[in-house]
């Protein structure tokens, strides 16, 4: 009796798996499409790959990502149309027929242009930090993704993710150094930065002007590359000439400060030596302007003072 029963239950497996697979090819029976529509399971099986309905997928509010290429973007909806989408996307599941996108918007996207209704994809379970961690890690890690999304990506998992840089490292396979030079592009105007963004401006382009401390000759350079079209080692060359005049006027600025500290040193040694006591030169500029301080201890001192300036 037992043998009996397992064989009949095995004989309902085959026959659910056969089900489901002429569900999916659109050639269900009628008696699939019953127990199809009072089959309503709750979740998603964890770590394979599951068919998922594209309008019950939202999009990641943690995408780092804000732009696409519209050309690649139609490429991919073409290639999709003919072949269907073979790498799935990865989402976690919300609720009972809701998901939310982890990684694969280009895909998502790409399918909705494709008129496709269901995709594949991975379920995950994820809290909001993992989600954030995996959908800037993921895009990251693209090739086509320009200079300043991988630095706001970096400076998101920093701040948001509490990571230091080493660790940050570590999570994107970077070492620190890299990491601390797409950071550092940040700091660049605004215009610099949009040019980055916009492909205007290379890395190399963006780390020559990084070593450019004053805002206005990043922008100087800026503009020089842009009117000349500079490739990044005549960026350099222009970079190492700008620092070089500013070593060497900032050389000549000391030598002659230390000419007049040491001047104005000896005047006050001598009006010290004059009146008796500390004299100090104030100096307002370097253009010699300042004053002359005398202190005294009290009245009889003053007097004192007054007399040898003949007052």
């Amino acid at each position: 009796m037992a043998a009996q029963q397992r064989k009949i239950g095995l004989g309902r497996g085959l026959g659910a798996l056969l089900q489901d697979e002429d569900i999916n090819r659109g050639q269900s029976t009628a008696k699939a499409s019953a127990d199809a529509a009072t089959k309503q399971p709750d979740s998603k099986p964890v770590g394979g790959i599951n068919f998922i309905e594209v309008h019950q997928v939202s999009v990641n509010p943690f995408q780092p990502r804000t732009e696409f290429d519209e050309v690649a973007l139609q490429e991919l909806s073409d290639s999709i149309k003919l072949q269907g989408l073979i790498q799935p996307i990865t989402v976690r599941q919300v609720s009972k027929d809701a998901y939310q996108l982890i990684s694969g918007e280009r895909r998502l996207r790409a399918s909705k242009s494709a008129g496709i209704t269901a995709i594949p994809a991975y379920v995950r379970t994820a809290n909001d930090q993992q989600m954030l961690e995996m959908a800037l890690i993921e895009n990251i890690q693209r090739e086509n993704l320009n200079a300043i999304e991988v630095a706001l990506s970096f400076q998101r998992m920093i701040e948001e993710c509490n990571l230091k840089p080493d660790e940050l490292g570590d999570r994107v396979s970077k070492n620190r150094s890299t990491v601390t030079n797409y950071l550092r592009l940040l700091k660049l105007p605004p215009a610099i930065q949009a040019a980055i963004r916009d492909g205007q401006l290379s890395m190399g382009h963006a780390r020559a002007l990084i070593n450019i401390g004053e805002e206005e000759k990043q922008m100087f350079v800026f503009q020089q590359i842009v009117e000349q079209g500079l490739s990044v080692r005549k960026t350099e060359e222009l970079v190492r000439a700008i620092q070089q005049a500013k070593d060497d006027k900032k050389s000549t600025a000391e030598s002659t400060k230390k000419a007049l500290n040491f001047q104005y040193q000896k005047i006050e040694d001598d009006l010290a030596s004059r009146f008796a006591t500390r004299v100090k030169l104030n100096l307002k500029s370097n253009k010699g302007k300042g004053a002359i301080e005398i202190p005294f201890d009290s009245e009889d001192d003053l007097g004192r003072i007054l007399e040898l300036l003949d007052w």
